[in-house]
């Protein structure tokens, strides 16, 4: 009996396809993702994509995993710029306001709340997010010369990001939920400069 010959753990033609399914996948739902028709708007083929990914699962364990990886790169790109505390944090709410972001930040929650009820493939991306965005923050708040931020603090951050991105969201008054996060700002790090 001959063995099924292995899919490649990586190719140009791989990569592409992830690609496209985590831009399909913010368009749509990870939640509904049927291989049919995702094979139709990619240029591919449910066939082509088992055999690369290895069944519909693991292309969604890898779509998550890509994701994360995209929030992880935002993050840096806030951390990158020399920026106060308060600033870094401003920058990286702004990016996740961004309408253009919208649907990545959308696919985000949905596998993150799909993963509070365990299973695959989504068992373990909120626990994974926590623990990729809590040191990231960590260095988004210490400031030079002031003492290191507490666990508490760097929680709190990450409790407000997330509440206020799942309002925001919902559609229900945008202005409200980004006047919520002035006052965040504002109460944990003071008014902003020249304000």
């Amino acid at each position: 009996m001959s063995t099924p010959t292995e899919a490649p753990a990586s190719s140009p033609r791989r990569a592409e396809l992830l690609e496209r399914t985590l831009e399909y996948a913010a368009r749509t739902s990870l939640s509904e993702l049927s291989l049919r028709p995702l094979a139709a708007e990619i240029g591919s083929s449910p066939r082509v994509l088992i055999y690369l990914f290895g069944s519909k699962e693991g292309l969604l364990r890898e779509v998550l995993a890509a994701s994360r990886a995209q929030q992880l790169a935002v993050v840096q790109a806030a951390l990158a710029e020399e920026a106060s505390p308060r600033e870094a944090i401003r920058r990286l709410w702004e990016w996740m306001c961004d309408p253009e972001h919208r649907g990545l930040a959308r696919l985000f929650m949905e596998a993150y709340s799909r993963s509070l009820g365990g299973g695959e493939p989504w068992v373990g991306f909120a626990a994974d997010s926590v623990h990729d965005w809590l040191p990231a923050l960590r260095r988004m708040h210490a400031a030079p010369g002031a003492p290191a931020p507490t666990d508490a603090q760097v929680t709190v951050t990450l409790a407000v990001l997330r509440g206020l991105l799942y309002d925001l969201l919902s559609g229900a008054g945008e202005e409200r939920v980004i006047a919520a996060m002035d006052f965040y700002l504002e109460t944990t790090f003071g008014p902003r400069s020249g304000h």
